[in-house]
């Protein structure tokens, strides 16, 4: 198993996901994705959350903060929880995590945040 596929997994044993996608956001692509019926069209997320993605950075970077300093985006929505989370180590900060949460079968945000974390070492794009 590759480590694409072994930290989509992962991600997707998460506590109320439901779908996840890695995206280059660069290329506005998706470079994997898992479903447990979300129903999103990963395409249109990787095309979407990449506008996302570039729009925060460079409100960051107008502010005079780095980059790295977002741990992740929260989009909450009535019955679900959209996550990005921004890998800066993976091509020069143009990939990001894209997890797809049930809200009321959610875990805690921290622990989100501290399993997607754990997901970054694992990735080798």
């Amino acid at each position: 198993m590759d480590s694409l596929t072994n930290a989509l997994e992962q991600a997707l044993a998460i506590g109320g996901a439901a779908g996840v996608a890695v995206v280059d956001f660069r290329q506005r692509r998706v470079l994997g994705s898992l479903d447990r019926g979300s129903g999103l069209d990963m395409d249109k997320v990787a095309y979407g959350d990449s506008d996302v993605m570039r729009a925060k950075l460079y409100t960051l970077e107008l502010l005079g903060y780095t980059p790295d300093s977002v741990e992740d985006i929260l989009i909450t929505l009535d019955t679900e929880l959209h996550m990005i989370r921004p890998l800066p180590r993976l091509r020069e900060g143009g990939i990001f995590i894209y997890l797809v949460l049930q809200r009321h079968h959610a875990q805690p945000l921290d622990e989100i945040r501290q399993q997607l974390r754990a997901l970054e070492p694992l990735l080798e794009l």
